[in-house]
């Protein structure tokens, strides 16, 4: 190999002698542990995901409680504690539903390892590389354990992802590679010194990127009205204890009263219902092939409102075609073609562009290089000196010539075709940038996406603002973007006349909606302002320089067909490349969302009217208002039941922030509705001497679930057939269990008495008018 100089480092052109380990020597590794096993970001193992729904505060309390009504009551009033197998089973089934789908999705999406054994290049997953494998690296692959570098052909390698370090670093023969950094230009190969948890990133991210709803801005919601509940729940539950055993009751009665007013206050199916939401959310979008790498995403899908697409792979298909070499200063085309085959022939893996132009322009010539520049984004120009041949260049004519050059008006005119032009260049060198000769222009082509302008009209239709940021020439970009119909393509922005950070840069981003020329430090910058102002963003992309804006979104969207290192910082990957999906990517998350908001309001309702009947019994001294059995009846039919289907539902509601206020908005005055009914008709049946406990208990009963069936109601508008169903359904099976004698004997249910249950029914009315008032009101 030819030693060559770059930059004042010593480099060496390909691979070399470094012929990697022998099969006993992996096989040696392997059963020593010297290999690259780290626990999957996007997967629990089967204990875990049993623990965590089996293992919880609620079942621990419910399962106490239910213990002490076995003890001290009917086993009839002991049903409320299939809540436990139930929850727990059906949390279980689902998360290794999505378990499964994230599994099989994974192994199709993730990038291979290329290294070197016995002097062969062969391919293996990521968690079959072992201690000194010789790792090959090229453009657009990321490094998957630490290492030192034995062979670098021009190798720039992009850090920032793990060191913040912004501009790409020269790699040499000797210099270390962190794992989860990624070639950004050039190719090598390096030895692998730290593989597995010993591993730098895996040190690092140790914690961050599992299977976990913990950065989840809806689970810290829900968390946060857990926490408050605690607090409430343990003075208010320990009111209802003292009254229930000082007004008399014998020990029977006050546990089984206790228990009664406790159990409610529980929102034990919150949680779930969020856990099942999200899990369905997962296996609904791996149908479409799209890889949920983080739970979360789910969510993030949701309060998207600024889409921002890379052109290259997302507006168009991927690859490209050449569609004219236009010479200049009477070139010889075919001589040309020479040039830009030995221009192909020198990089050892070309990017798309230069693979499209290799493929038309026929077979190298064998010209040796003394000297080449590989590609990069930042850059966006490559060349080669060739022995006896000269220097040339092949780039963007914007980076490469005069901006005042004639050439420039007829890229131009090209460029609002949207084609891609490149133009190619002879030089003194590849470092000086005078004495350049612009030989001719090479013409490019891309089909677009068919699916693109539907695509972008429904990201318009739900108030998504779209943004196309892309490398190539803005009037190119712009041309592509107005013939898919983004808004604003008209007025596209030349990234390089920008500010560098600042709220001039942030005030270009938001005004205009296409960019070319950008740099990928410029796409990440991009990004970073839109979140600045208060935007959600989505990015997609499929090229290494797409990789640190993904990484900086608030939900980046690789491509299945893209880099390793784009689909690595990825959230979501289409596997198929089908941008056409976005919108169902969407769309399910906003069917979480709204529907988690749904049941949300269903179970806290139900704990703020429990909390309120509490403190009402214990002040008045009376005995608690129902049996389990009631509570477990109705809170079945109006929540449990009612609330899977609606977490289920299809919706395509718009998220809204201030998830937190907006359920108590409609909890507390639902809560205070439902309390407040059931109190005051279980008071005056009381006050009537002539009817039983039972009988007042039955008219307590009856009157909450009315109440609590108009909440359903209202928490399940808009209404349409199969919402109505279920409503009719709730209703009935309540009517079915109370009238029909056996049935209503087991449930404890006495609806005889017609003064006291008109007083119910009258009670339950007034309270579903004034909430239905204030629900109203509250929304205006």
């Amino acid at each position: 190999m030819i030693a060559q100089m770059r930059g004042g480092r010593p480099q060496t052109g390909g691979v070399s002698e470094h012929s990697g380990l022998t099969a006993r020597e992996v096989a040696e590794r392997n059963a020593d542990g010297r290999v690259n096993r780290v626990a999957g970001r996007n997967s629990r193992s089967v204990g875990q995901i049993v623990r965590a729904n089996v293992l919880t505060r609620f079942n621990a309390l419910i399962g106490a409680l239910c213990a002490l009504v076995l003890v001290f009551g009917s086993p009839i009033d002991a049903l409320f504690g299939l809540i436990i197998v139930v929850n727990s089973a059906v949390g279980v089934i689902q998360e290794l539903r999505a378990k499964q789908t994230l599994d099989k999705l994974a192994l199709v999406g993730r990038a291979p390892v290329r290294v070197r054994r016995e002097g062969k290049e062969v391919e293996v997953p990521p968690e079959q590389v072992v201690l000194d494998d010789v790792v090959l690296l090229a453009t657009g692959e990321k490094a998957p354990v630490d290492g030192e570098v034995v062979d670098s052909d021009h190798l720039e390698i992009d850090e920032s992802l793990l060191t913040g370090e912004s501009d790409p670093v020269d790699k040499a023969a000797g210099d270390r590679v962190l794992s989860g950094s990624f070639a950004v230009a050039g190719a090598g190969a390096f030895r692998a010194t730290k593989v597995g948890d010993d591993a730098y990133a895996a040190k690092i991210a140790s914690d961050a990127g599992r299977f976990s709803l913990a950065h989840s801005e809806l689970y810290r919601g829900i968390n946060r009205f857990l926490g408050l509940l605690t607090w409430v729940i343990i003075p208010v539950g320990a009111l209802l204890v003292i009254a229930q055993f000082t007004r008399g009751s014998n020990v029977s009665e006050a546990v089984i009263g206790s228990v009664a007013g406790v159990v409610p206050m529980i929102p034990e199916g919150l949680v779930l219902m969020t856990s099942v939401a999200f899990a369905v959310g997962v296996i609904r979008l791996g149908r479409k092939r799209c890889l949920v790498q983080e739970l979360p995403a789910v969510e993030v899908l949701a309060r998207v409102d600024t889409l921002c697409l890379d052109k290259t792979g997302t507006l168009t298909e991927p690859g490209m075609r050449l569609r004219a070499i236009e010479p200049m200063s009477g070139q010889d085309e075919g001589e040309l073609r020479t040039v830009l085959a030995a221009l192909v022939q020198a990089d050892e893996r070309p990017n798309a562009t230069l693979q499209a132009v290799g493929v038309a322009v026929g077979d190298p010539p064998s010209w040796p290089v003394r000297e080449k520049q590989a590609f990069s984004s930042a850059r966006k120009y490559s060349g080669a000196d060739f022995d006896g041949q000269g220097t040339w260049l092949l780039g963007a004519p914007e980076v490469l010539l005069d901006g005042s050059s004639d050439i420039q008006r007829r890229v131009s005119e090209l460029a609002t075709e949207g084609l891609r032009v490149l133009v190619l260049v002879s030089a003194p060198s590849l470092s000086s940038s005078d004495g350049r000769s612009p030989a001719a222009l090479v013409v490019l082509e891309q089909k677009l996406r068919a699916a693109a302008p539907a695509t972008l009209k429904y990201f318009g239709e739900q108030d998504v603002t779209v943004k196309v940021i892309s490398g190539d020439n803005a009037a190119a970009v712009g041309a592509i973007a107005g013939q898919v119909g983004v808004p604003g393509s008209g007025n596209p922005c030349d990234a390089r006349t920008l500010p560098d950070g600042g709220d001039e840069l942030a005030d270009a981003v938001d005004h205009h909606a296409v960019f070319g020329r950008v740099t990928p430090q410029q796409k990440r910058e991009f990004v970073g302002a839109l979140r600045g102002r208060g935007h959600v963003v989505a990015m997609t992309g499929d090229g290494v320089n797409d990789a640190l804006a993904l990484k900086e979104a608030d939900l980046g969207i690789g491509m299945g067909s893209g880099s390793g290192a784009t689909r690595a910082v990825a959230k979501v990957v289409l596997l198929d490349d089908d941008f056409s999906v976005l919108p169902s990517v969407l769309g399910e998350g906003r069917r979480v969302l709204a529907n988690i908001e749904r049941v949300a309001n269903l179970f806290l309702t139900k704990t703020a009217y429990s909390i309120l009947l509490a403190l009402a019994v214990g002040v008045a001294q009376l005995p608690f208002p129902f049996l389990p059995r009631h509570v477990t009846l109705v809170a079945s039919l109006t929540i449990g039941i009612p609330g899977f289907f609606l977490a289920l539902a299809p919706s395509n509601e718009r998220a809204r922030p201030g998830f937190v206020p907006r359920v108590l908005r409609f909890a507390i005055p639902a809560g205070i509705a439902c309390a407040a009914a059931t109190f005051i008709a279980y008071a005056l049946a009381r006050a009537n001497a002539g009817t039983s406990l039972e009988a007042d208990r039955s008219t307590a009963t009856l009157t909450l679930f009315l109440v609590a069936w108009w909440v359903l109601l209202l928490v399940a508008r808009p209404l349409n057939g199969w919402k109505i169903g279920l409503l009719a359904a709730s209703a009935g099976a309540f009517a079915l269990i109370a009238s029909v004698p056996p049935i209503a004997k087991i449930a404890a249910l006495s609806v005889t008495d017609p003064g006291n249950d008109t007083i119910g029914v009258a009670c339950a009315a007034a309270a579903a008018a004034a909430l239905t008032w204030v629900v109203a009101l509250l929304r205006r």
